[in-house]
C-alpha cells in the first residue's frame, strides 16, 4: 500500500496544477474578451485634460469679472454720475 501512495500523490498533484491552469487560461480569456469590448481609456484622459483646461478659463474668466465688478462699485461710490455713463453704454451700446 505504500508503494502505491506517492505515485496516486503526485499524480494527484500533478492533475490539481493542470487543473489550475486550465481555469486560469480560461480566466485570462474572458478577460482579454472584457478588455477589447471596453473603450480605450486615453479618450478619458484627453477629455479629463480638456476639461481642466475649460475650467481654468472659466475660473481666469470669473476673476476678471469679478475686477470688473468691484471697480464699477468703487467708481459708483467715487463718481456716480460716470458710473451712470458706464452702466448706460454698457446696457444700451454694446449690444
Amino acid at each position: 500500500m505504500k508503494k502505491y501512495i506517492n505515485p496516486l500523490l503526485s499524480l494527484g498533484t500533478a492533475a490539481a496544477l493542470l487543473g489550475a491552469i486550465y481555469f486560469q487560461n480560461q480566466e485570462m480569456d474572458s478577460l482579454k474578451k472584457q478588455l477589447a469590448t471596453q473603450p480605450e481609456v486615453g479618450g478619458n484622459i484627453q477629455n479629463s485634460n480638456i476639461l481642466d483646461s475649460l475650467n481654468d478659463e472659466i475660473f481666469t474668466l470669473q476673476s476678471l469679472n469679478g475686477r470688473y465688478e468691484l471697480s464699477l462699485d468703487h467708481l459708483k461710490e467715487v463718481n456716480p454720475k460716470v458710473a451712470k455713463q458706464f452702466e448706460d453704454y454698457m446696457s444700451h451700446e454694446t449690444e
